[in-house]
């Protein structure tokens, strides 16, 4: 069983930046794409950012420019740089996983909380 694990959310003032990480279990970066998704008080949880297997990336409008995802094959893990951080980025960000063959994300870690406030 594939399991996400998240860390590096916090308190940042608007402006700021912050990494988030996502380490998985197990080697699967080879059959699996990658994603980030946020899920902000009262709102729909919504995609910011996404890697394929093969590198491939894409970004939600609002992330564009700021925010940059990336994965280490080796160390298992992907990565969003988060740059220019603004309150409106305020949510819980969560990393989630599925094969490549699939179409939706169905693995997702446990979540971590990202808060832009000064």
């Amino acid at each position: 069983q594939v399991q996400l694990v998240e860390s590096g959310g916090g308190l940042v003032q608007p402006g700021g930046s912050l990494r988030l990480s996502c380490a998985t279990s197990r080697s699967i970066f080879r059959d699996y794409d990658m994603a980030w998704y946020r899920q902000a008080p009262g709102k729909q949880r919504e995609l910011v950012a996404a890697i394929t297997s093969g590198g491939s990336t894409n970004y939600a409008d609002s992330v564009k420019g700021r925010f940059t995802i990336s994965r280490d094959n080796l160390q298992n893990t992907v990565y969003p740089q988060m740059n220019s951080l603004k309150p409106e980025d305020t949510a819980v960000y969560y990393c989630a996983a599925k094969r490549v063959s699939s179409y939706n994300y169905d693995i997702w870690g446990q979540g971590t909380q990202v808060t832009v406030s000064s």
